[in-house]
């Protein structure tokens, strides 16, 4: 079996196991009414996982065809590039982080061992 074959299989038997794994939750959230659901519903994200900002756009791109849905691009904000599709208070949501905003985000918290909340007075 070629590398793309052991590949593709592997990917198919997780999703496999995610469509299952919903499934169940959705049989155990209904035979177990006490259990609580968020109030505002869950968000499934995906973010994109290819080499460039190209690359990652066009396969946003790709999904958000497959979502019959338009892009939300917000990137010359600083923000995200987005396809999302909701499903009631369910939505499934693709996007990219610009590699700018990416070390961006890396710079500011590259401080965040250094600072530390005083709780009650004391440090923590």
């Amino acid at each position: 079996m070629t590398d793309q074959n052991t590949t593709a299989h592997a990917e198919a038997a997780h999703r496999e196991r995610v469509l299952q794994g919903l499934i169940d939750l959705a049989a155990f959230l209904e035979a177990n009414p006490g259990v609580p659901v968020p109030a505002f519903g869950w968000t499934l994200n995906l973010p994109a996982s290819e080499a460039t900002d190209g690359r990652e756009r066009a396969e946003i791109d790709r999904i958000a065809d497959l979502l019959n849905v338009p892009i939300s691009d917000d990137t010359p904000n600083g923000g995200h590039y987005v396809a999302q599709k909701h499903f009631g208070p369910i939505t499934y949501q693709a996007f990219h982080v610009p590699a700018r905003r990416m070390a961006q985000h890396n710079a500011l918290w590259s401080y965040g061992d250094n600072v530390q909340a005083d709780i009650d007075g004391e440090a923590a």
